[in-house]
């Protein structure tokens, strides 16, 4: 029972953070873009394998991390990997966005069009990074569906907005929520930290 809900705890907190951190992001605006002018499904389903594979990639070099550093420092650098990210974030909550233009400029099908470009866009991008840190304190397999099913999610968001009402829900207000879910996660991971130093010195 405990196993299971440390599995659903690290799932759901992961599917909330990835979803907070790529609302408005440059991959979300690809989908929007692409599905403007494309049916929806071969969109939603190339973007879901690029990040399948991206997540994947990030799981295991963060599961690699874990086994070189002491948790005291993982649990510090994922404190200050979140501090930045949200610091980030408020900071584009307070600046206009930039459009971003995508050309397709072949025959390919718009499932090997989407997947190339999000793969191309979210590599070493924020999200992977955080599903790093993530995978490295956490339950690997968890933060990979979970991060998987939030990128899913937010790429279907987009596709939605791209067919409907691309430019209604103001980016700025979305990125100030963003960030203050980033500074309580490392406020969070700093707590963890703490704790970890203590259980040293007791030790």
């Amino acid at each position: 029972m405990t196993e299971s809900f440390a599995w659903l705890t690290t799932s759901l907190t992961s599917y909330l953070l990835i979803v907070a951190a790529e609302i408005g992001d440059k991959s979300q605006l690809v989908c929007m873009v692409l599905a403007a002018r494309h049916r929806p499904w071969p969109i939603i389903l190339g973007a879901v394998a690029a990040f399948a594979l991206l997540n994947a990639l990030a799981v295991i070099f963060g599961m690699a991390i874990a086994n070189w550093l002491p948790e005291i420092f993982i649990a510090l650098a994922v404190a200050i990997l979140f501090a930045l990210f949200g610091v980030h974030a408020l900071r584009m909550g307070s600046e206009d966005e930039e459009e971003t233009a995508i050309t397709e400029k072949s025959n390919r099908s718009v499932l090997l069009t989407t997947f190339l470009l999000i793969t191309v866009a979210e590599f070493g991008d924020k999200t992977q990074i955080a599903v790093v840190a993530l995978s490295s304190t956490s339950i690997p397999l968890a933060v990979w569906l979970g991060a998987t099913l939030a990128l899913a999610t937010t790429s279907a968001l987009g596709v939605w907005a791209g067919r409907t009402i691309l430019q209604k829900i103001p980016l700025k207000l979305l990125h100030k929520i963003s960030g203050i879910l980033f500074l309580l996660l490392a406020a969070y991971a700093a707590y963890t930290a703490y704790l970890a130093y203590l259980a040293y010195l007791a030790y």
